[in-house]
């Protein structure tokens, strides 16, 4: 059985109590048990719950980590912040789940903006091994958008190429190797676009850096501001303007 923080962890305990009280009120049922967030996969709310669990019960749905109210690839990202953080610091996701309910699209955009947050955060602090592969995946992201919104395939948006500046040896592996491969549309949604946001997530948890945690919190709640801002238009606006590549 999982319980909820002791009395040691008072301001955690007031945060589960809060969003697990609006689900409460919602369901009009009574547990005698608040769920803690944890890693993986829980059956039941007895036995704890990821992100995207609490945020299926909170919004009315079959209990799941892969509910209907929230775009796949932003539960994907939530369900990797969720498991790659620590018992500690994983309360801290808890504000943010009542925010994903109802973030969804149809837009294609709204995947490659997604991996592409995700990559550009990962890139310039990733282990060197995953570097071309997160150099790569930028690239990617940026053509599929490139394409949507109707701009030169080859151009950047300014915070796409500071990352790969960053990472020079990388980004040059990259471009000569996305000359020679090109994912459809289709395929960078249905499978790119997933791998891309693991390997940022991943990256940035094994990452040589103190604040490892924080980043990958703020990496989600950015994702989520951005989606937010951007559901009730007609396509994800883009951050920042583009610039061609040359060379």
């Amino acid at each position: 059985m999982v319980l909820a923080p002791t009395s040691a962890h008072t301001e955690d305990k007031d945060i589960y109590s809060a969003v697990w009280g609006i689900a409460m009120r919602n369901h009009e049922q009574h547990v005698d048990i608040v769920p803690i967030l944890s890693r993986g996969k829980h059956r039941n709310p007895r036995r704890g719950a990821c992100f995207m669990e609490m945020a299926s019960y909170l919004a009315g749905e079959r209990w799941s980590d892969h509910p209907s109210c929230t775009h796949p690839l932003l539960a994907e990202l939530a369900r990797l912040v969720n498991d790659h953080t620590s018992d500690e610091a994983r309360s801290r996701l808890v504000p943010m789940i009542p925010s994903v309910i109802g973030l969804t699209s149809d837009d294609p955009a709204w995947d490659a903006e997604i991996a592409l947050g995700a990559a550009v955060a990962a890139l310039p602090i990733a282990a060197a091994e995953r570097q071309q592969a997160l150099a790569v995946g930028v690239l990617s992201c940026e053509r599929v958008l490139a394409e949507i919104e109707g701009r030169p395939v080859g151009s950047l948006r300014d915070s796409s190429r500071t990352a790969l500046e960053q990472v020079p040896l990388a980004y040059t592996w990259a471009r000569k190797f996305a000359r020679h491969s090109r994912v459809s549309r289709r395929g960078f949604r249905r499978h790119a676009a997933a791998t891309i946001v693991r390997c940022s997530v991943q990256g940035i948890a094994t990452a040589c850096v103190p604040d490892a945690e924080a980043r990958m919190e703020r990496l989600l709640d950015a994702t989520i501001k951005r989606c937010a801002a951007t559901r009730s238009t007609a396509a994800v606006q883009p951050v920042d303007a583009p610039s061609r590549i040359t060379g």
